[in-house]
């Protein structure tokens, strides 16, 4: 068999490395250390965002947001079905209710139409998810946010570094919260950040964030003891992932224009598929700049999808599908009331995705990744 292409590969070398021989010899490997401190730093410079907390996961900043903004029993939150589970589970944990809408076809992004049928007198937000980098409707969502006068989380995990008019993806809703895992473009294996511009917000989640205490106030010479004082739990960071994540952020246009070739590469081989009417390509919104997370395409059935993942697998490619939609998996179909809800654009989506292997080395350690891909899909959509 030719090499394997993976689907997925972090861009490290030896920078992160050193970075974690500084820490340690430094003798501070607890959160919210000098390192931590410069990289929050370093993300508010860069997404211009007032306030970024260095988080253990984009899943525990989703957390914290929902229980900031008094998210609770009774309390619904919309949000697509087409997303990954934390999104969901940050609502349940506090006892609220998600609310499952569709998806548009072209970025696979949250339908706001759709949302405004479900919206009720318990609708208390929507989490809205920039799916593989690219942004929601931002008007949309600003007008939704304008009429029913809701709260925005921003679920924008794979949004580090992307951008709608200049402005960074995560930083338009109350909350944003960004993913640094491994499978992310900008990574410390695992890690997240929340977002936001709102001084009172902000002050909240921070006793949250530290275990329900006022200790950062403390450490800031504010208050002369720290105590408890909310809910909350232990949601700071170690200062050695900070050290991995900021050499990542300060490597963030190498990564971004590399990821960006291989994407365009992908773009220019699969149009005349697109052309002939065998598939679908992303679409980038007007006003948008993509991070080129994820490239996927989309085929006339699932079936197809199938049988191009098989080949593709045969030949050592490592594409795959995406999310099993939250509202007919086994533990989400629990969460109705009765009717199941009616998500067409989701279940089309879902059953006919397929995302190829991407990540900044993969030209120069396959040269000839799109040649092989290309031959596979035209052997199979002939």
């Amino acid at each position: 068999m030719s090499t394997v292409i993976p689907f997925h590969k972090p861009f490290t070398d030896s920078q992160e490395y050193q970075a974690i021989q500084q820490v340690l010899s430094g003798g501070i490997l607890r959160g919210d250390g000098p390192v931590s401190k410069r990289v929050q730093l370093l993300m508010r410079t860069i997404t211009g965002a007032h306030h970024a907390f260095f988080t253990t996961s984009c899943t525990h900043a989703l957390e914290i947001a929902v229980q900031t903004l008094g998210i609770g029993p009774g309390d619904e939150v919309i949000m697509p079905s087409y997303t990954f589970v934390s999104t969901a589970n940050a609502v349940l944990m506090h006892g609220a209710r998600p609310v499952f809408c569709d998806v548009v076809t072209d970025t696979l992004n949250m339908d706001f139409s759709h949302a405004a049928r479900l919206v009720t007198n318990r609708t208390k937000a929507i989490i809205p998810v920039h799916y593989a980098g690219m942004a929601v409707d931002i008007p949309a969502m600003m007008k939704f946010k304008n009429t029913y006068g809701v709260h925005i989380i921003e679920d924008a995990a794979q949004g580090a570094d992307a951008y709608f008019k200049g402005r960074h993806l995560g930083t338009f809703g109350d909350f944003g919260c960004l993913s640094f895992h491994d499978t992310k473009n900008i990574t410390c294996g695992e890690g997240g950040a929340l977002l936001t511009d709102d001084p009172e917000l902000a002050r909240r989640a921070e006793i949250i964030r530290e275990k329900g205490t006022n200790r950062s106030a403390f450490l800031r010479g504010e208050v002369d003891k720290y105590t408890w004082i909310d809910r909350g739990s232990s949601y700071i960071q170690s200062d050695l992932l900070a050290a991995v994540l900021e050499v990542q952020w300060e490597k963030r246009t190498t990564i971004k224009e590399l990821r960006a070739g291989a994407w365009n590469q992908y773009h220019h081989i699969f149009e005349p598929f697109e052309r002939s009417g065998k598939l679908k390509r992303p679409v980038v919104p007007e006003g948008a700049e993509t991070n080129y997370h994820t490239y996927f395409i989309t085929v006339g059935t699932a079936e197809e999808r199938d049988m191009l993942l098989e080949a593709y697998k045969q030949a050592g490619i490592q594409a795959s599908f995406h999310y099993i939609p939250l509202h007919n998996s086994p533990f989400g179909s629990k969460l109705h009331s009765g009717i199941p809800p009616y998500l067409p654009v989701t279940e089309q989506m879902s059953d006919r995705i397929i995302r190829l292997p991407l990540y900044p080395s993969i030209a120069s350690e396959h040269p000839d990744f799109c040649d092989r891909v290309y031959a596979i899909t035209a052997s199979v959509l002939h």
